[in-house]
């Protein structure tokens, strides 16, 4: 008879969901023979490209196993598989828990504006929240989500690597950049991410595996919650009850920005530029001196006492759980107001500036309250300048301190056993004497 097509060998391929580590497989030939001619296929499988090598020959079909060679690789889908993967994007979104919206939260008033300065300006250093339980710490916390800028990262990167900012790179991306690489860019909403109570130090660094490093002579290292976070937002919940060697991985990368991971001798090092935000009730433990002194700034949460408005935070509630999609929807207008509103803030920042006759009495009030270090001095003059920028001014008014101070000095005074009051009033009425 003519000519036949050779047996095609059968290779198990890689999954989808294996699509990021997949790496080019090729079968060697069991023997070779003469063909008469030969096909190469092109074909989609499970989101892959696989190249089919076909060898025609005539003759009997009982000939020895014929030559072969398959090649698998994960290059860009065909448009239907993206739009189907989009599709499944979208469908999985939908399904996630509804959040609370932000601009529907009521009262709070120090909690909200000391998130909202954080986004705005993330050299703040976070916040921690801390008050009763049952005050709507994590609801408000989780509500931010929504709110979130979007920025420009290098596509693929597990680092979200900024493009034009070698500090917020990681190793890969900088040695890509030094070869004088196009980096793909592409803008994402900042990442939140939660740190849960029970977490080993194992996900929250990431791993190494020694093995591969030790067969193969490569870095073999998976990202862990702090390479996630990296120019997002960490957010712990009940952090006073956060074990003590996680506390000393979050200090150690919030001083840093960097995250180093070591193990048998192999060393991987990574930004961790996040803010740190916290929550906690008091009455279940403090809040290790040195971690409180690392967020940038303290809210207290008190009980709601007025009764109209607590009556209408338990209608708010019921509205949102009887139908979560409607309630969000009839927020649209007041959280794109709030977004537009930070999107500017955060243009205009750099334009803001700020007296040296207010930066002076500043580090005075500071000095006077014996506060240690200058994170109190720093900190203030930021939040100061980010709150100007949230009112749509360039310039900063004694008004604007007198907000913000409590909350970037209320955690860095000196605790005092036998002093009743309390130390964001102290703060309050150093600053009135200073300032006035």
């Amino acid at each position: 008879m003519a000519s036949s097509i050779a047996n095609l060998l059968f290779l198990e391929l890689l999954t989808s969901d294996d699509a990021q580590r997949a790496r080019p497989i090729e079968a060697e030939p069991k023997m070779n023979i003469g063909c008469d001619s030969m096909k190469r296929l092109v074909m989609s499988w499970r989101g892959f490209r696989v190249e089919t090598l076909l060898f025609l020959w005539s003759g009997d079909l009982r000939l020895p196993r014929q030559t072969h060679r398959l090649r698998v690789s994960n290059v860009a889908a065909p448009a239907a598989d993206k739009a189907a993967a989009a599709e499944k994007l979208t469908r999985a979104k939908a399904s996630q828990r509804p959040v609370y919206p932000f601009s529907a939260i009521v009262g709070q008033d120090e909690m909200k504006l000391c998130l909202l300065l954080n986004v705005i300006d993330p050299k703040i250093g976070g916040v921690m929240i801390m008050g009763d339980r049952g005050t709507g710490k994590s609801t408000t916390v989780r509500s931010l989500v929504d709110l979130l800028p979007e920025i420009r990262v290098v596509a693929g990167d597990s680092f979200n690597s900024d493009p034009s900012d070698p500090e917020t790179m990681g190793s890969d991306v900088r040695e890509r950049l030094s070869r004088g690489e196009d980096l793909p860019v592409i803008t994402t909403k900042i990442t939140m991410v939660d740190l849960p109570l029970g977490a080993t130090e194992d996900r929250v660094c990431g791993t190494i595996d020694i093995e591969k490093a030790l067969t193969d002579g490569v870095k073999a290292f998976e990202p862990g919650l702090l390479a996630k976070a990296n120019r997002g937002i960490l957010y712990v919940d009940e952090v006073n009850l956060l074990d003590d060697h996680l506390v000393d991985v979050l200090l150690d990368s919030a001083a840093s920005g960097w995250n180093t991971v070591e193990r048998e001798g192999i060393s991987i090092s990574h930004p961790a530029r996040f803010i740190l935000i916290g929550s906690g009730n008091p009455e279940e433990g403090e809040l290790r001196p040195q971690l409180l002194d690392r967020f940038g700034m303290h809210a207290q949460v008190g009980t709601v006492r007025d009764a109209e408005l607590r009556v209408k935070i338990v209608e708010e509630r019921a509205r949102f759980d009887r139908d979560p999609q409607g309630f969000r929807e009839s927020y649209d207008a007041e959280q794109e107001k709030l977004q537009s509103q930070i999107a500017a803030a955060r243009e205009s920042l750099s334009a803001v500036e700020i007296d040296h006759e207010l930066r002076v009495k500043i580090s005075k009030v500071c000095a006077e309250l014996n506060v240690d270090g200058l994170r109190g001095d720093i900190v203030t003059n930021r939040a100061a300048k980010a709150l100007a920028a949230l009112k749509g001014r360039e310039r900063v008014s004694a008004e604007d301190i007198a907000t913000v101070i409590p909350n970037c000095l209320r955690h860095r005074l000196r605790k005092d056993p036998l002093e009743s009051i309390d130390s964001g009033l102290l703060v309050t009425e150093k600053f009135y004497e200073v300032f006035s």
